[in-house]
């Protein structure tokens, strides 16, 4: 793997800090103006590494590293640094609050279908699903970090500062939770219908007639639809009303709150308001993706290590991970239906409103490899994911010179619009431009290399993971004269696609972000343990018991009692086979070479003995 998790990331550090905090002060926005999405991406690029990654703590300045200084020095020396990310985490919370009630607007983030349109004052108020699920990593990151940081403050004032946050946060976080409650949906229609009949094509890869590809569907999901029948009852997703065992549907989350989405009766208090609903009742692949990429923050081994969740957020926490269950299982069971090609397999994926879109095809891809690490998939379905993530690469002209008005290139640069329906009935039809192809591929790729444990597959997702790198890597804001507060950050399509004439002055975050978070996948695959081939294993269980037999020898031959540059020797020899003993279960590569240059000695020894034997 080509990726350097650790520099990249302090790189990314370094640049970071020098555009953000410029005079003592945090500089918010970027390519978008500032905004509740944005900002918050801005915030993960530092915080993230900072909670994530042993070494990258900046919490206890007596134990910050000095890398991870030199990349910050801009923000002060160890005491200043965890000092004002408190001050610029309790801005942020303030800037996006009114009256202690948080608020996420999707603000600037928004776009129109017409160009000539632009959002009004009322639409930029609209809370999105993306700044709900982008909270929750960021409060999750927040709290933990204010909690070790706590454990070594002293000074009154900051001790309030650091309290005042924690509140913050977890005032933040509950209001996301309620917030992605309220904004799922289940869409239910007949096969027959348009949606029914898009759906039927996209799964039904040999042919068979309709009704039985129906009869199937509709039996691959039964477990899903008994959750979703029976175990959904507080939010919005409730389909108490409607029998789900005779209709097609699909289940995710929408870009807003739902049109009529109840309230959460037993979340009441300060901070928290339910507002109306307003969103189109029919889940979104893109928002699903994000919803359950933040919630994967909510349900990981930190969380519940750390206890970050208060009484209330662990409620509201059962009542997401149901959602988060069924909707990976109904997802990654159209992703892998029948018994032939997969439909994931079929490129690009069709939706149900007939529109198609190989990104749409990456998203589903996100949720099947995350299925499948949570059912420990085989190496066989892992692999099949891979080789649809190096199509993707390929048709999104990564890994592959694009031609003249390429579509592929269209992903990257204007990318892919998104439409908000019934925002309408607050103005111009809104969209959601989603541009992020690369990165996501990145991430999605790191991911499954990670689960596989076949040292060949790895191997081939591994080259591609290199190639989609330096795909990104060429996409960084660049400046020869050093001047440029962006460097180092992203992304400037046209370094790489010679049809993209745009080129942009400042960096986006959501890019920025999506590179880190794959960069801590890369992080986690480069401390895992190495696979190894069978056949490995096998030959450094020979060298094992060849090695302690001829120890044995001459142990026995009275080596251990000859002066004092033999024993030495015999010394280093006996701890060698230990180590290379403990070692070998995980690294049988690293004990075979323990293993030679012990049996190697062991030789020398033999070959000494024989010869003062022979002299005598």
């Amino acid at each position: 793997m080509r990726i350097q998790p650790r520099q990249q990331l302090l790189d990314i550090w370094r640049a970071t800090a020098r555009s953000s905090y410029q005079n003592r002060s945090w500089v918010w926005g970027g390519r978008e103006s500032a905004n509740s999405v944005s900002d918050a991406e801005q915030l993960l690029c530092v915080i993230l590494p900072a909670t994530a990654i042993e070494n990258f703590r900046v919490d206890d300045p007596d134990q910050t590293d000095e890398d991870v200084l030199r990349a910050l020095h801009v923000m002060g020396n160890a005491a200043d640094i965890p000092r004002h990310l408190v001050g610029i985490l309790l801005e942020y919370f303030d800037r996006y609050s009114d009256n202690g009630v948080p608020l996420f607007h999707g603000g600037s983030s928004f776009s129109t279908l017409d160009p000539d349109d632009k959002p009004t004052t009322e639409q930029l108020e609209l809370d999105v699903v993306e700044s709900y699920a982008i909270s929750i990593t960021l409060t999750l990151a927040t709290l933990s970090f204010a909690r070790k940081f706590e454990t070594i403050v002293t000074r009154k004032d900051l001790r309030a500062d650091t309290d005042r946050l924690k509140d913050m946060a977890s005032t933040r976080l509950t209001a996301a939770m309620v917030g992605l409650l309220r904004s799922f949906t289940v869409n239910a229609f007949d096969a027959d219908s348009d949606f029914g009949r898009h759906l039927l094509r996209t799964v039904n890869q040999v042919g068979l007639p309709e009704k039985r590809v129906t009869t199937q569907l509709i039996r691959e999901l039964r477990d899903v639809t008994a959750g979703l029948q029976n175990r959904i009852n507080i939010g919005s997703g409730q389909v108490n009303d409607v029998d789900l065992r005779t209709l097609l549907y699909e289940c995710g989350w929408s870009w807003g709150v739902v049109r009529d989405a109840p309230t959460i009766d037993f979340v009441t208090g300060p901070g928290i308001v339910q507002r109306d609903g307003y969103a189109l009742d029919a889940p979104y692949l893109y928002f699903t993706v994000v919803a359950l990429d933040g919630l994967a923050e909510l349900f990981s081994s930190r969380t519940r290590r750390d206890g970050l969740l208060d009484d209330l957020q662990q409620r509201l926490a059962a009542a997401l991970n149901v959602r988060w269950d069924l909707t990976q299982s109904y997802w990654s069971t159209l992703a892998s239906f029948g018994d032939g090609r997969w439909p994931l397999e079929d490129l690009p994926w069709r939706a149900t409103d007939g529109v198609e879109s190989d990104y749409f095809s990456l998203l589903v891809t996100s949720i099947a490899a995350r299925d499948l690490a949570e059912r420990r998939g085989t190496d066989v379905a892992l692999g099949r994911l891979g080789r649809v993530l190096g199509e993707l690469a390929n048709r999104a002209r990564i890994t592959r010179r694009p031609i003249a008005d390429d579509p592929g290139v269209r992903l990257h640069s204007p990318g892919v619009a998104i439409a908000l329906d019934r925002s309408e009935e607050f103005g111009p039809p809104l969209a959601w431009e989603a541009t992020d192809f690369a990165g996501l591929l990145l991430k999605r790729s790191l991911r499954v290399t990670e689960l596989i444990n076949d040292i060949d597959l790895r191997r081939e997702l591994l080259e591609l993971v290199d190639q989609v790198w330096d795909h990104v890597l060429a996409r960084r804001h660049r400046d020869s004269t050093g001047k440029d507060l962006w460097h180092g950050l992203w992304d400037q399509p046209a370094n790489v696609f010679m049809s993209v004439t745009e080129r942009f002055t400042q960096p986006a975050w959501h890019h920025t972000v999506r590179v880190v978070e794959s960069l801590l996948f890369a992080a986690g695959l480069a401390n895992s343990s190495p696979l190894h081939a069978g056949d490995v294993s096998e030959f450094a269980t020979n060298l094992l018991a060849e090695a302690e037999h001829l120890f044995d020898q001459e142990q026995l031959a009275g080596s251990t009692e000859a002066g004092s540059p033999l024993r030495g020797e015999m010394q280093i020899v006996g701890s060698s086979i230990s180590r290379a003993r403990e070692i070998l279960p995980v690294r049988p590569g690293s004990a075979t070479s323990l293993l030679l240059e012990a049996l190697r000695k062991l030789e020398q020894l033999a070959a000494a003995r024989q010869e003062v034997i022979g002299a005598s």
